[in-house]
């Protein structure tokens, strides 16, 4: 079963998080939200409380085969600032494990020097910290093991990306039809 981890900090964008988590476990891919405030409790951007499974410094980021990064503000600043969300996006870019942001959090990528050469999206305004992508204006961009998005308005395509990396076109086209998302 493939497992995949999505970093949830103080500031996010809920849809954006949700909606992979939601995405992902209709795909049947193990799915742990991980706190990185150091409570198992968020609160997102839009003041909405929620929990996460788990906190950062208790997960076994070894047997995850990618983890994901919501936007949102200040969430996506918090992301950029946690010390474990800096070795792990590292760690699985270097191993060639799925790196995936969303909105702002491309921006994350891009500061730890993550899209140098690969082609990205982000949310409008943050290109210039993409530090050495090809920008797009695409509302998903895969490039190798780097899936990036636009904005709360793409998080159903993005996380069917996801879904498609991890375990094919075909599941994600099963997903689609199932939440009844395009034609």
């Amino acid at each position: 079963m493939k497992k995949l981890g999505v970093f949830m900090a103080d500031g996010c964008e809920e849809i954006e998080a949700l909606t992979v988590v939601d995405i992902a476990r209709r795909a049947g891919i193990e799915t742990a939200m991980i706190s990185v405030s150091g409570k198992k409790e968020v609160t997102s951007s839009h003041n909405v409380t929620f929990k996460t499974d788990i906190p950062a410094e208790f997960m076994d980021y070894d047997m995850l085969d990618g983890i994901v990064l919501p936007g949102g503000m200040p969430g996506t600043l918090n992301l950029g600032a946690n010390s474990y969300v800096q070795s792990v996006i590292a760690d699985f870019a270097e191993k060639g494990k799925l790196v995936a942001a969303i909105c702002a959090a491309p921006s994350v990528l891009g500061e730890a020097g993550l899209l140098q050469g690969k082609k990205a999206t982000s949310y409008p305004g943050f290109e210039e910290k993409l530090l050495g992508a090809e920008t797009s204006l695409n509302p998903v961009v895969v490039d190798g093991n780097i899936i990036t998005s636009r904005g709360m308005g793409t998080a159903i395509p993005f996380a069917l990306e996801i879904v498609a990396y991890l375990l094919g076109e075909d599941k994600a086209e099963e997903i689609r039809k199932g939440i009844i998302y395009g034609n």
